[in-house]
């Protein structure tokens, strides 16, 4: 479950992350559990990622959709007094491009810098989140060089235009974890359940497990502002970034 489908749902974001419209049939729906598709590229958050938004139109109807939840079946959120489609109904549906597009920016420049940090200091990464165009990372970084910050910056952009590859594959668990370093956090958080691995690798700079959704080189990234370095304790330093329009 998660790697290439979430119960009864096939997930097409994973399969691929360029799609924003698509065919479907709606399999449940429920006032207060969501809706359950049998195919869907809405991305339903986790690893710091948000939901998609988007919305289903069926019938001449339109339903807005403004989160997911997970349990046994990947629940999609309509907005408060929307219709539901029911059980069985053929819908369109279509991600907001806009949301997306920005949070692939986004996620693939915290790889970036996670990389970087990872390569020329050696920390691992303590937390993060991220919202469309900007975010936080936190690293087990004890001392930082007094110029820590414009060089991270200069460091990470210098990444972005390389236009490196952003290449995505799936594994058997045995297989990922073998790879050095493929745990960037300081607690591993892939389940111990979970008998696939999904990999994202950026050619040359970071190899990491990683169930989001990515831009397909560095490049379409855009320049990225580290916008403040802070103390979040004795080894703790939380690094934000934004990206440039």
């Amino acid at each position: 479950m998660g790697v290439t489908r979430h119960g009864r749902t096939e997930r097409l974001d994973l399969a691929d992350p360029t799609l924003r419209e698509w065919e479907c049939t709606v399999l449940a729906a429920d006032p207060e559990q969501g809706i359950v598709l049998d195919c869907s590229a809405f991305y339903p958050g986790g690893g710091g990622q948000p939901p998609d938004h988007g919305v289903l139109l069926w019938q001449g109807v339109q339903t807005r959709i403004v989160g997911t939840r997970k349990g046994d079946d990947l629940y999609l959120l309509p907005a408060e007094g929307d219709p539901l489609p029911p059980p069985g109904t053929a819908v369109s549906g279509a991600l907001e491009d806009e949301r997306r597009s920005l949070l692939m920016r986004t996620h693939s420049g915290l790889h970036v810098l996670c990389g970087v940090v990872f390569r020329d200091f050696g920390a691992l990464v303590t937390g993060g989140n991220m919202e469309p165009g900007e975010a936080r990372m936190d690293f087990n970084l004890p001392q930082v060089p007094p110029d820590f910050k414009t060089s991270l910056e200069d460091l990470v952009n210098a990444e972005v235009t390389a236009d490196r590859a952003i290449a995505v594959r799936v594994l058997p668990r045995a297989e990922a974890l073998v790879i050095p370093d493929i745990v960037r956090t300081q607690t591993n958080l892939i389940p111990p359940d979970e008998e696939e691995v999904r990999i994202v690798d950026i050619t040359g700079l970071d190899v990491q497990a990683d169930g989001g959704t990515h831009v397909a080189a560095t490049a379409q990234i855009g320049k990225v502002q580290v916008v403040k370095v802070e103390s979040k304790g004795k080894a703790n330093r939380r690094v934000r970034i934004r990206l440039v329009p």
